[in-house]
């Protein structure tokens, strides 16, 4: 059976938050496995995408990805699309089309303005959140007539800090451009730190004025049953993972 994660504070806009489970993938894939870039056999993947749709009450050239490339760049969806343009995240304000994006540790994060009818799917791992993916979502909402100040961000699962181990190269990287970073690493073992993304992010939807932020607290490292993860597969010497994704539709 497939399982879907949900936030009450994104009601009433379907979405969900899928885990692994239900799907028809094998192997280190097991599950439901929605990763075009993956090397999963491509129908097998064609056939999870169609379960997610089904799932989100719409047809399946309508659930709508890209190509994501780890940037701040956002696209505002009114159509279905032939192709995956590079992004990494989706805004949109037609019934009808699921916006989604995929992780496997990153933070998916999905925000809806429920008075304006506006809603988004953002893929934020490190790279994007910092330069700023969280903040470009929220200005192309705005475009199609949401107020941040209404609207509500939900990150979904995600590695916790005590799962993201980074080396002091990472965290002088964030001290240098802002030294209260330091608040978002705990000390490792040795010269290694604790990054706590979920906070990161959190930290970055709220001093941009969304009018509410939150994360499920699941962690995509610790929980092998439900979730991908890509540090996790690293660390077994595995040779590919499986994508999770994160939809929601007006």
């Amino acid at each position: 059976m497939m399982e879907l994660i949900t936030a009450d504070a994104l009601a009433p806009f379907r979405h969900g938050f899928f885990t692994r489970k239900g799907g028809a993938s094998s192997g280190v894939f097991a599950g439901l496995n929605c990763g075009p870039g993956s090397s999963d056999l491509a129908e097998v993947v064609t056939i999870n995408r169609a379960r997610v749709a089904e799932a989100m009450g719409v047809a399946a050239d309508r659930l709508v990805t890209v190509n994501q490339v780890h940037s701040p760049d956002v696209l505002t969806v009114t159509e279905p699309l032939a192709e995956r343009p590079r992004a990494d995240a989706l805004v949109t304000a037609v019934p009808g089309l699921a916006i989604a994006v995929l992780t496997a540790d990153c933070q998916p994060v999905l925000m809806a303005d429920a008075e304006a009818g506006v809603v988004a799917a953002a893929h934020a791992g490190w790279r994007g959140t910092k330069a700023g993916v969280l903040e470009a979502t929220l200005a192309a909402m705005e475009d199609l007539g949401a107020d941040r100040a209404r609207v509500v961000a939900v990150i979904g699962p995600t590695i916790s800090q005590a799962a993201y181990e980074v080396g002091p190269e990472f965290v002088e990287e964030f001290l240098d451009e802002d030294p209260e970073a330091a608040r978002f690493f705990a000390q490792g073992s040795g010269d290694r730190a604790l990054f706590d993304l979920p906070a990161f992010g959190l930290a970055r939807l709220r001093a941009a004025g969304v009018g509410q932020a939150e994360w499920t607290r699941h962690c995509t490292y610790r929980d092998p049953e439900r979730f991908f993860s890509y540090r996790r597969t690293t660390h077994a010497g595995e040779a590919d993972y499986g994508r999770l994704i994160s939809a929601i539709r007006l």
